[in-house]
């Protein structure tokens, strides 16, 4: 039997949040151990750059990465490549940054670093008015968050291994004006995370999808693109359900979503992943 590859979005699909806490399905966990019994490959294919992918995730068995929307591609323990901003690029998106007091973080295999006043920021969107509220307290001082956890702060932040720049929601520019600003340099996309705001947003560079990612990983495995299954929920998941064979959307997806994809499946919170696995005999 030819081996089949299933590539997974993370937010929203993979992994859903409950109470600021990332938490995985035991059936999707169970799906996944029984596709890869049966030798069949599993990879991430998200927005998210490596020091965003957390232990937890790594301990499904995970076999290769696309992060950074297609700018890092790892297979089986091994880079096959990694696109980076130039340091002018990373200034010029800094420049603008600063002087309209976005709140933001730089993403890098070498960590996550985040803007002055973010943490802060994150700390109140996840855990709550911890200045008042005493169950707010202990959640913050749990530091449950593996993001928060995650984010270096007081670094140099004009570096040369970014992969991509997410920026939170600011009132005070719209997500128009981002785009104007940036088009011609960038590949713009809203983000996926709620508690960011809904015109917040990521940078990543020109001529950089998953599905070409994809397309690269396919060629450098051996695979049939008629083995290829892709789960989503968002906006930037639509070239990678466009490209695979049968592409799945969360029943939590964006309606634009929904509307390309081959199949729509339970939310992410539920069992959908598994259900939709077991139904095309990939578990």
């Amino acid at each position: 039997m030819e081996k089949k590859i299933i590539f997974f979005d993370i937010d929203g699909t993979l992994v859903y949040e409950e109470n600021g806490i990332e938490r995985i399905r035991e059936k999707t966990k169970e799906a996944i151990a029984l596709t890869r019994k049966k030798g069949n490959y599993v990879f991430l294919c998200t927005g998210r750059s490596k020091p965003e992918v957390y232990d937890f995730i790594w301990d499904l068995g995970i076999d290769g990465l696309i992060g950074a929307g297609g700018g890092y591609v790892e297979i089986l323990g091994e880079v096959l490549y990694h696109h980076c901003f130039s340091k002018q690029d990373v200034l010029n998106v800094l420049d603008y940054f600063e002087k309209y007091n976005f709140d933001y973080y730089l993403e890098s295999n070498g960590g996550l670093f985040a803007s002055k006043n973010l943490v802060e920021r994150l700390e109140f969107l996840i855990y709550g008015d911890y200045h008042h509220d005493i169950d707010a307290k202990k959640r913050k001082e749990s530091k449950s968050s593996h993001f928060i956890n995650a984010l270096q702060t007081n670094q140099t932040m004009l570096r040369n291994d970014i992969t991509k720049i997410c920026f939170l929601e600011n009132t005070n520019v719209s997500f128009e004006k981002i785009i104007q600003q940036f088009s011609n340099h960038f590949t713009i996309h809203h983000c996926t995370v709620p508690i960011f705001g809904n015109n917040s947003g990521e940078l990543s560079l020109l001529d950089i999808n998953k599905a070409k990612a994809i397309h690269d990983t396919l060629v450098y495995l051996g695979i049939n693109k008629e083995n290829t299954f892709a789960f989503g929920d968002g906006l930037n998941d639509i070239e990678m359900l466009e490209y695979c064979h049968t592409g799945i959307a969360m029943g939590n997806a964006k309606e634009k979503l929904k509307e390309i994809a081959d199949e729509v499946c339970a939310c992410s919170h539920e069992d959908g992943i598994y259900e939709t696995m077991l139904k095309y005999k990939l578990c």
